[in-house]
């Protein structure tokens, strides 16, 4: 279980996100981000060793609002071979040096979205301790997904990221979100061709609540 501690942060989370979201293929602004947190949700690490986030970051520098799925790692140590993946170090009142990672190259998180997917694990919420977040649903028809931890090979596109498992599945998270119901009651349905799916929530501006598929599951044939 990790426990979240309410302390200072030096950078801030939406401070390293400000210089990084820029340099990834996915972003769409032509700016400097004008970012908030808007949302999201935690998983966590069994070794309770690795922070796992997925934040939803919404950003308000152009004229229409922009809402990017950021899932991150947070580690006591440097990951090895992750340099590509490092987001920034930020120094924790608590915890002390601290290195963010993009999560989606990161084995404990992908090891532990699996798992969300299938049911294995339970998504908590982002900013209280042992309170399980039940705005995220989850769904999976495949005959069962690799556990346990590989050499992660993400691959960044125009609007997401794509993970190869061993198994042949590709792991898709959707970065720019797109909202699929204005509410959390609304039905959830897995995208067609897929055989599993993410779905989170996240406040919009305008203080409704919004829903999106953040990770889809697409067996082989399926890829893109």
């Amino acid at each position: 279980m990790a426990i979240i501690h309410h302390t200072t942060l030096k950078p801030t989370k939406l401070d390293l996100l400000t210089s990084w979201l820029p340099t990834r293929p996915w972003y769409t602004g032509t700016g400097e981000p004008a970012l908030t947190k808007a949302g999201g949700f935690r998983l966590d690490d069994p070794e309770g060793a690795v922070g796992i986030e997925f934040m939803v970051a919404t950003d308000a520098s152009g004229p229409d609002p922009v809402h990017y799925l950021v899932p991150l790692t947070y580690r006591g140590a440097p990951l090895d071979g992750a340099e590509h993946a490092l987001v920034g170090t930020m120094e924790h009142g608590v915890l002390g040096p601290r290195w963010a990672y993009d999560g989606a190259h990161d084995p404990v998180l992908v090891a532990q979205l699996l798992a969300l997917f299938e049911g294995r694990v339970q998504a908590q919420a982002q900013s209280l301790t042992d309170t399980p977040d039940h705005e995220v649903a989850h769904a999976y028809t495949g005959d069962g997904l690799p556990a346990g931890e590989w050499p992660v090979k993400a691959t960044d596109d125009r609007s997401g990221t794509e993970v190869p498992t061993p198994d042949g599945t590709t792991l898709r998270i959707h970065r720019v979100l797109r909202p699929t119901a204005p509410d959390a009651t609304a039905p959830d349905t897995t995208p067609a061709g897929a055989t599993g799916h993410v779905i989170g929530a996240w406040q919009l501006p305008d203080d409704t609540r919004a829903r999106a598929v953040f990770a889809t599951l697409r067996p082989a044939a399926h890829q893109l």
